[in-house]
């Protein structure tokens, strides 16, 4: 076991050590924690004097300990967080959860993500080199967390800390405009409105939201915010966790192969990506995802997994860590189907797997197939209301459940295959390709696909949404024009899904889904956080004709690939 030797400390050197460099105290609420694990609340100071909250998780015995990091913005007092960070803890590790600058009890002024990279402040960086000075620390430390602490551990490897050893990402994200504060380039002003709840001035929520309006367009601001520029720079082994009924998962995806390619000498080669068949979350990896009862295969223990990862890279052990597969994803099949293909781990040696890209095209009559559209003249008229939007009521993506409900509402159009003859494997990259026209400057285009079960369930995979000012790239506005017809490509959601026989596959096109994709105004104007006087209806047209074939772009894979689960 390769650890710094370092002296034996107990708890009250340990405290007595950090209350000359940063404020301590005990956590406000009398909790018996497992394991015997002890819980301190630390002020870290920042290179600018800034004092950040960090609450202390530490394990029964002397140490020192190496130290997982976890960075949010989010509160974690609640006593399930709380028993989550001791459960971590007792297994040999100091954890430390961190809330970002100026949120919770945090100190300085909100400013999101920016305060955590390399910019000015490195708030990161500066945190993991004091927690690797710390009596109980073995001078070593990893990060761990999903969302929003996914993020954050992007923006930490870029800044370097010395002592930073390894990371552990679960359903991660890279460029907040592409994948978090807008998705597709629409805004999302109403669900970040709330984020001032975590703020310690509520004010600094309003001012970025200001911020954000005053640039519309992917240009040097949001690049301040977008790790993707810098992978490079990324230095260290990491796992990370992706989840296919999730839209973040396209951030998992690209974070593994940004370090894996173009990482530095620690991150080329010493990258794992693993995607099961769950939503977004933390510690949610399970084998029932929302309405999906899936084998027990699909599950994963998540703390044990993580702390495998850590053993290796932490405390020297050798338990095969290093050794797995590069590449581990589920292939999802039909839920309660005896002998249904698919349901099974499967390895690769990198992603994406060999496909074959296989257009799927979209019809008049509202059917879906590979036959290449043969009509001269040929469209379907998709009203985009935003007085009456269709409804998506969840601020979460509704995968793994029944998506009946949407698919059945005014203007939302549906485009669904024969029932297949025999099993069928999608396991890739999905784009969309739509040719549109409309009477409106503007609109946005939502794209999904769902499994659909003889019963006539029709199970949500992936779906995004696209602004169509933004076909030409997110770094300019293009406005469409009455009369002309314009072919928009997107990015729709990575999968790996069997579809049985029997089953048949659905693409359903709309261009509203409200909350969970907020309205587009469909003015063309410029966008703005409170909604406009002047918006109006969109009558948009897909059109359907072998000059402008509206289609999807499935990857499939070979026959002889599908496989039964035992």
């Amino acid at each position: 076991m390769n650890i710094k030797k370092r002296h034996p400390c107990n708890r009250l050197l340990v405290l007595a050590t950090i209350s000359l460099l940063g404020y301590v105290s005990e956590a406000q609420e009398d909790l018996k924690l497992p394991g015997e694990v002890t819980e301190q609340h630390v002020m870290v100071p920042m290179r600018d004097g800034t004092r950040l909250s960090v609450y202390l998780y530490l394990p029964k015995g002397d140490g020192p300990w190496p130290v997982l990091l976890e960075q949010r913005y989010a509160n974690a007092r609640s006593n399930g967080s709380r028993f989550g960070l001791a459960n971590i803890a007792q297994h040999g590790y100091v954890v430390a959860l961190q809330n970002f600058r100026g949120t919770q009890l945090s100190e300085g002024r909100y400013v999101g993500y920016r305060a955590l990279g390399w910019g000015k402040q490195q708030d990161g960086y500066d945190t993991v080199e004091w927690l690797a000075k710390q009596p109980f620390s073995t001078g070593k430390v990893g990060t761990f967390g999903s969302s929003q602490a996914g993020f954050a551990q992007n923006f930490l490897a870029v800044t370097q800390p010395p002592s930073l050893k390894c990371q552990y990402m679960i359903d991660t994200g890279l460029s907040l405009f592409h994948e978090g504060y807008r998705i597709g380039g629409t805004t999302r002003p109403n669900r970040f409105k709330g984020m001032a709840a975590a703020c310690r001035v509520k004010s600094h929520n309003d001012d970025m939201l200001k911020e954000w309006f005053e640039h519309p367009t992917y240009d040097r601001y949001w690049k301040d915010e977008d790790c993707t520029r810098h992978f490079r720079k990324m230095n260290v082994p990491c796992m990370t966790i992706g989840s296919w009924y999730d839209f973040m998962c396209q951030g998992s995806i690209e974070s593994y192969i940004g370090r894996q390619h173009s990482g530095g000498s620690q991150s080329k080669g010493n990258q794992k990506l693993l995607i099961g068949p769950w939503l977004h979350g933390r510690f949610n990896k399970g084998s029932l995802v929302a309405e999906m009862q899936y084998p027990e295969n699909a599950a994963i223990d998540m703390v044990q997994h993580m702390v495998q990862w850590f053993d290796h890279y932490l405390k020297g052990i050798d338990n095969g860590a290093d050794t797995q597969p590069t590449i581990q994803y589920y292939a999802m099949g039909a839920v309660g189907e005896e002998h249904a293909p698919g349901n099974i781990w499967k390895t690769a040696e990198d992603w994406p797997v060999h496909s074959h890209d296989t257009p799927y095209f979209l019809y008049s009559d509202q059917r879906l197939g590979v036959a290449q559209p043969k009509a001269a003249a040929d469209s379907v008229l998709l009203k985009a209301d935003p007085f009456q939007p269709a409804k998506l009521p969840n601020t979460a993506f509704q995968g793994a459940r029944d998506a009946r409900h949407y698919e059945e509402q005014p203007n939302v159009l549906t485009f669904t295959t024969d029932p297949l003859s025999s099993p069928l494997e999608v396991t890739g990259h999905v784009t969309a390709n739509l040719h549109v026209s409309s009477d409106a400057p503007d609109t946005d285009l939502i794209v999904r696909v769902s499994d659909v079960y003889p019963d006539g369930r029709s199970i949500l995979i992936i779906g995004y949404v696209h602004r169509v000012r933004y076909r030409d790239g997110f770094h300019k506005e293009v406005f469409m024009k009455p009369g002309r017809i314009y072919e928009t490509k997107f990015h729709v959601g990575w999968m790996s899904q069997v579809f049985n026989e029997g089953h048949r596959i659905r693409v359903t096109v709309s261009s509203t889904g409200d909350p969970f994709y907020e309205s587009n105004p469909n003015t063309g104007k410029p966008l703005t956080i409170d909604w406009p006087d002047d918006a109006r209806i969109a009558n948009n047209r897909i059109h359907t004709t072998r000059t402008h074939p509206s289609n999807i772009l499935l990857p499939l894979i070979s026959e002889s690939s599908v496989s039964t689960a035992p």
